[in-house]
């Protein structure tokens, strides 16, 4: 494995004959002219063995910073994609740009096409290959992947770990263990934008060892944000409809449930609009075919729940309207971010309704099952060596999904250990199966807690009274001194000062705020937390127990309960 030099100037050097190397693999292998300084500061520190995590806009070249090195370095990279059809556009766009080959290993494909696949990579004749999670839970193939001795491990759409990890694709929080399994590569997680919970997500349950994390500005200037808010739920679905009739294509509208995707799309075709609905009810001759038309410009609208559109790269899409209101902003910023990637001028619309927020509290409660919290700890006191995830599900009589995620929940509390390149799990000693569940549903709770805070944050996006672009990326930790001027709160008051940065009064050279964003805090109930969002007379920390909260500056100012941390 490369490293670095250890003197500085042998550093500056070799990091300069890299970055050159680098150049000139995008230039004379992939037809780029050049790369940006986020690019090259990843694929640097790739090159020398580290771990790096990139939260970079989508459109700004995040798959090239694995494409490149994987030619550097030699040896495959395999690339973990969540979705068949995102993983099919992706080994298309490689081979129709002359890059490296590509393929994908997926249930989709006729057992032919998988030999055909692995025999490639096998040979050298490509030098990515694809695959999903749950492709990954199985031995045989992480066997065959370590026999292939690949360059990197690389995770795309790397928020995924954090939102769908521990809910319906546990598969996700065993990713970590199979980069050991394959003799620990590099691990290179990308995603458009991810807030700090989902950075730390990302990081612990990948494994991650020191991670470098590249980040570059996740603001989208051209699209312009506004909410629409209603009290009715009759009024606003016209209200959606109408809209939706008028407003140009193409576009996507996104939608809570699968019924109402359906509905929506009839409604759309019966006034005129070339619609259809997607979601993962449907079946995937069907929703492929949705896919592939939407790319081609027929059906001019998409009308999904958040199974369409991950990974989704049609520069030309002019809206990304939400029927209702999604879980968290980081689902939101992800779905708007689909929109405008041309640079042109597009449209984000939330069509609000205060009551759906009791929708997304149902859709995100999720009880803990601890009878069997303690028959897994049962199971592993009776075992005299650790246990494979796998067998410790066949052991105690449940799925492995459930297995695994349960046991996730455990090692977090402290409850079970892991071991080996393997990540066997055994017992720690010193727990008993009461305590261990006891713990783990501590950690159940937080982890309940920062969801429930993250609703709270979308409620304060779609209620703002200052400029919603400004809370929207104080949110990711990014400040924007001022108003946007390109949201609807802005456009009806251009002269809003609310919610611009608390600078203090004092611009003296030197004079520091009482609070930036970044700071590291201690509440004297919640504990330690980082300050996301500053105005003039509140501010937003993110704290580690608790999640989300929004403070009052004046009485902060009065008591003593926030302390640097």
């Amino acid at each position: 494995m490369t490293r670095h030099a250890e003197r500085p100037e042998d550093r500056e050097a070799d990091k300069r004959d890299r970055i050159a190397e680098l150049r000139r693999v995008a230039r004379e292998r992939f037809g780029w002219s050049d790369l940006g300084p986020e690019q090259t500061e990843a694929m640097w520190e790739l090159l020398a063995g580290r771990d790096v995590l990139v939260v970079m806009p989508t459109g700004s070249g995040k798959s090239a910073i694995y494409q490149i090195p994987t030619v550097v370095l030699g040896g495959p990279a395999v690339v973990v994609s969540p979705l068949i059809a995102l993983q099919r556009d992706q080994v298309t766009g490689l081979r129709e740009s002359g890059a490296p080959d590509a393929v994908a290993v997926n249930s989709a494909q006729p057992v032919s096409a998988t030999d055909r696949g692995w025999r490639a990579v096998r040979e050298g004749d490509a030098e990515y290959l694809f695959l999903s999670p749950e492709q990954l839970s199985k031995d045989d193939v992480v066997t065959r992947l370590h026999e292939l001795k690949p360059s990197l491990f690389v995770v795309d759409e790397a928020h995924c770990v954090s939102t769908w990890g521990h809910d319906f694709r546990p598969d996700y929080l065993s990713l970590g263990e199979v980069a050991e399994r394959l003799g620990r590569p590099p691990v290179l997680a990308l995603t458009a934008t991810a807030a700090a919970p989902v950075r730390a997500d990302i990081v612990e349950h990948l494994h991650m060892r020191d991670a470098h994390v590249v980040t570059a500005g996740t603001d989208r200037p051209n699209i312009r944000l506004s909410v629409r808010t209603f009290t009715d739920d009759a009024a606003k679905r016209e209200a959606v409809s109408r809209w939706m009739a008028g407003a140009g294509t193409p576009g996507i509208l996104y939608t809570a449930t699968r019924k109402d995707a359906d509905t929506y799309a009839v409604r759309l075709r019966q006034d005129g609009v070339d619609a259809e609905a997607y979601h993962a009810g449907m079946k995937a001759a069907d929703r492929s075919r949705i896919h592939d038309g939407f790319m081609a410009g027929a059906p001019a609208v998409v009308v999904a729940t958040s199974a369409f559109g991950m990974g989704i790269d049609k520069p030309d899409i002019r809206f990304v309207a939400h029927a209702s209101v999604p879980k968290s902003l980081d689902s939101y910023y992800q779905e708007i971010g689909r929109a405008g990637r041309d640079g042109d001028p597009a449209r984000a619309v939330l069509f609000y309704r205060p009551e759906d927020l009791g929708l997304q509290k149902f859709l995100t409660a999720r009880v803990l099952d601890t009878d069997a919290l303690r028959l897994i700890m049962t199971t592993l006191a009776r075992q005299e060596v650790p246990q494979g995830r796998s067998r410790v599900a066949q052991l105690s009589g449940l799925s492995r999904r459930k297995a695994t995620d349960l046991l996730g929940l455990l090692e977090e509390a402290g409850a079970v250990t892991v071991e080996g390149r393997r990540r066997a799990v055994r017992a720690t000693p010193g727990h008993t199966a009461d305590e261990a569940a006891e713990r783990a549903e501590e950690v159940f709770e937080r982890r309940r807690r920062t969801d429930r805070s993250r609703i709270e944050m979308m409620r304060g996006y779609a209620e703002t009274p200052s400029c919603r672009r400004q809370y929207l990326l104080g949110y990711f930790g990014e400040q924007l001194d001022g108003p946007c001027g390109h949201c609807d709160v802005c456009d009806r008051d251009p002269d809003r000062s609310t919610g611009a940065v608390h600078r203090g009064n004092d611009n003296a050279p030197g004079h520091r705020a009482p609070y930036e964003p970044n700071d590291r805090v201690r509440h004297a109930e919640w504990g330690e937390g980082t300050v996301m969002r500053v105005e003039e007379d509140r501010l937003v920390v993110l704290f580690e127990q608790v999640g989300y909260k929004t403070l009052s500056l004046p009485a902060l100012q009065e008591s003593d309960l926030l302390a640097d941390a």
